[in-house]
Parts: C-alpha cells; structure tokens; sequence
C-alpha cells in the first residue's frame, strides 16, 4: 500500500492570491474605521463613499448590522485580514503548514466568507443601501476563500476523496469566484433597478 505525499511545490499563485486580497481587502476595512471616526466625530458628515441613496455608507455603517457583535464590523476585518497576508508570505518563503494549521485557516477564510454573504444579504434586503468599501472587502474574500480550499483540498488536507475532487476543480477554480460574482451583481440589479441611473 502506497499515500500520496503532499506536493512540495511552492504555492506562488496561491500565495500571491492571499497577499493581494488580503491587503486590499485589509485597506478597505482601515478606509471604514476612518469613516467610523468620521461619523463619530461629526453624525451629520457626508462621507466620501456616500454617494447617491443607494451607494451610500453612512446608511450601512449606522445600521445594526454594522456593528454586529457590539463594535464596527471593520474592526473585524483590521485584525483578520492579517492572516491571509501572514499565511501568504510564509507560503512564498516555503512553508508548507501542518493539516491543523490549513485546516484552522480554511475555517477561518470560510468564516469570513459567510460574514460578507450574510452582510450581503443584510444590505440587500434590509438596509437599502449597498457600501463601496464593504463591497470591495465582499470581491476580496470571494477568490481568497474560493480558491484557497480548492487549492487545500487538492493539496490532500481534507483526505484523499477531497484530495482527488480539489484536483479536478483546481484549474476551474476561478469560476467559482465569478459565479458568486455573478449572483450579487445579478441580486444588486434586480433589487436596486435604478442603481444605474445614479452612476
């Protein structure tokens, strides 16, 4: 009886993926914590991102769902989008990670991935209003975690059934991104029709 061992290669595109979005997306939320202070420092302030009534922070950023556990979600993103930039140096220097360590960090990519779809949601059907930096946290984690666990399941992390369905899925990896990029452009239009006009 022969394993497969995990490949040694050096995940370059990986890595570079998570360092990308995980910096963009870690500008974005830096950006939403200026404008909290902002609107904190002045409730009435328009801000820069505030710019017709449906792309309008102040709406998304005052609302209960902004601040879900108590705090600004941004807060959140300040601390977490340090880790993909860790995980994708490391990975470009040639660590290769225990299956605990990908596995942690898959579960934590796949949290921050239904945090930005219920914010979705939440923007969408209950506030009214859709956020410019918010929306570029959501095309962020999107690839970051899309890609990430099809890669770590063809990497074996999750056992070789998973191993075998990751490397089929790995070179269509990006379509599953742009599919979820399709149903919240689709959603937008159908739920804001006017959107356009204001832009």
């Amino acid at each position: 009886m022969t394993t497969t061992a995990p490949t040694t290669r050096r995940p370059v595109a990986v890595a570079v993926l998570l360092l990308v979005t995980g910096a963009v997306a870690l500008y974005a939320a830096f950006r939403l914590v200026l404008d909290e202070f902002a609107k904190y420092e002045n409730p009435k302030a328009a801000l820069s991102c505030d710019v017709n009534p449906f792309i309008n922070c102040s709406d998304v950023m005052t609302s209960a769902q902004g601040h879900l556990l108590g705090f600004p979600n941004p807060l959140l993103g300040l601390m977490g989008f340090v880790a993909p930039i860790a995980v994708g140096a490391v990975l470009l220097a040639g660590f290769r990670g225990s299956r605990g360590f990908l596995v942690a960090f898959n579960a934590g990519l796949l949290v921050a991935w239904v945090f930005v779809t219920w914010l979705f949601t939440q923007t969408v059907w209950s506030i009214g209003a859709l956020c410019p930096w918010c929306m570029l946290v959501w095309a962020m984690t999107i690839p970051m975690f899309w890609v990430f666990t099809i890669w770590n399941m063809s990497r074996g992390t999750f056992g070789p059934r998973a191993r075998r369905v990751g490397r089929a899925l790995l070179p269509f990896c990006w379509a599953f991104p742009l599919a979820n990029y399709l149903v919240i452009a689709v959603t937008i239009l159908i739920m804001f029709p006017r959107v356009l006009d204001f832009i």
